[in-house]
């Protein structure tokens, strides 16, 4: 059967009771009508899988105890009741044994950021990746957003020439206070280094803002100097962080990221001034994208116009004055996996450079920027390469 004959079948795990982005990608994979979930292990409590089945209306016989379980039983189903690929929301300790265990059964794999708990990991998943010839794709979401996508048009066309200066802040109040203490299983987990890694809001937030000005520059950090911070008592990871940036074609950066942020709630914004012009995207008003020329009137582009590039308009779903947000974005980025996954299945497969959502590479660059930040900040905020 030619896989556009029917949904591709999706596996989930992590996304239990209790859990915030595993809901999140049940959505945005079903949103367009093109994955149905159709196995699980939502827990590592047998229970809290169990339950998350039922409300899920899955088949009892494929809510699994272990991702090992899952992997190896899914293997063994006909061809046309497997499931097609899996999907990773665990915290980051997790996600490299889960991903590794599913490529090595033969299946794709979507993970959640940061893609893994070390950089050695990443390193050896780069390679389980690229000798599977699997598809893996990591969920940057914010490369979903047509406004996001016509930023990098606007750059790679040169348009905006090249990049002189970068300035990308993510600051949130999420861990204003203790919650790990109270017993908010999201703060305890990114709180925890056996769990989270090196990182906190290095991973939560930094490398959603290194894989975004990335995506829309294309044009590469090299070297930076990070001081990161603590401030509430007690804690062992980082809540705040500033950093220097050094571009590949010469452009200097400033990317601020915290947690800490009083009054804020999820302030992504990226502002790049290149030497032709510049633009400005905040990720809490994501339908506008303002673009500045000198001598010039501003620009306010609006999601859904004609004006805008193929690769906008391509992934924008209603017309213009409905906003589309982060769920359609998230969607964007699982629309791109099966696109690839697709044309796996039909036997005309892309190349990993032609897929247009992050990939196991963009995962290593994410581990990459974070280890290299923890690196300047306890030399003192020296400079590394990165």
């Amino acid at each position: 059967m030619k896989s556009w004959k029917r949904k591709l079948r999706m596996g989930m795990v992590g996304g239990g009771q209790g859990a915030f982005i595993g809901g999140v990608h049940r959505i945005a994979a079903t949103l367009d009508q093109q994955v149905e979930l159709v196995a699980g292990c939502f827990s590592r409590d047998p229970e809290n899988t169990r339950i998350t089945g039922e409300q899920l209306y899955l088949d009892p016989t494929r809510c699994y105890r272990t991702h090992e379980e899952m992997a190896q039983s899914e293997a063994r189903l006909p061809a046309d009741r497997r499931i097609d690929f899996a999907s990773i929301v665990t915290p980051n300790n997790l996600h490299f044994p889960i991903a590794k265990t599913f490529l090595e059964a033969g299946f794709h794999v979507v993970c959640d950021k940061p893609m893994t708990y070390t950089l050695a990991e990443a390193e050896e998943l780069v390679r389980i990746v690229e000798k599977s010839g699997k598809v893996f794709g990591l969920t940057h979401n914010y490369t979903g957003h047509p406004l996001v996508r016509h930023a990098r048009h606007l750059f790679r066309s040169g348009q905006m020439g090249t990049v002189r200066k970068v300035i990308v802040e993510y600051l949130q109040d999420f861990l204003m206070v203790p919650h790990e203490k109270l017993g908010q299983k999201q703060a305890a987990w990114r709180m925890d280094p056996a769990q989270a890694g090196i990182g906190a809001a290095l991973g939560d937030v930094g490398s959603h803002c290194v894989n975004l000005l990335e995506y829309v520059t294309q044009d590469p950090i090299v070297a930076l100097c990070a001081d990161k911070s603590t401030f509430l008592p007690g804690r062992m990871l980082d809540e705040d962080v500033n950093a220097l940036l050094r571009f590949k074609h010469g452009g200097k950066g400033v990317l601020t990221i915290s947690q800490v942020a009083t009054g804020e709630e999820n302030g992504l914004r990226l502002r790049i001034y290149g030497s032709q012009g510049a633009i400005l995207w905040a990720q809490e008003n994501p339908n506008y994208l303002e673009v500045y020329r000198y001598g010039k009137p501003r620009e306010t582009l609006t999601r859904g116009q004609g004006y805008l590039c193929t690769e906008a308009t391509d992934c924008t779903r209603i017309p213009t004055g409905h906003p589309e947000g982060y769920f359609e974005a998230f969607a964007t980025v699982y629309c791109g996996v099966t696109e690839a996954i697709r044309r796996q299945i039909d036997g005309s497969p892309l190349r990993p450079e032609e897929y247009d959502f992050p990939t196991v590479r963009d995962g290593l660059r994410g581990m990459q920027f974070i280890s290299k930040a923890v690196e300047s900040s306890k030399q003192g905020s020296t400079w590394v390469t990165l």
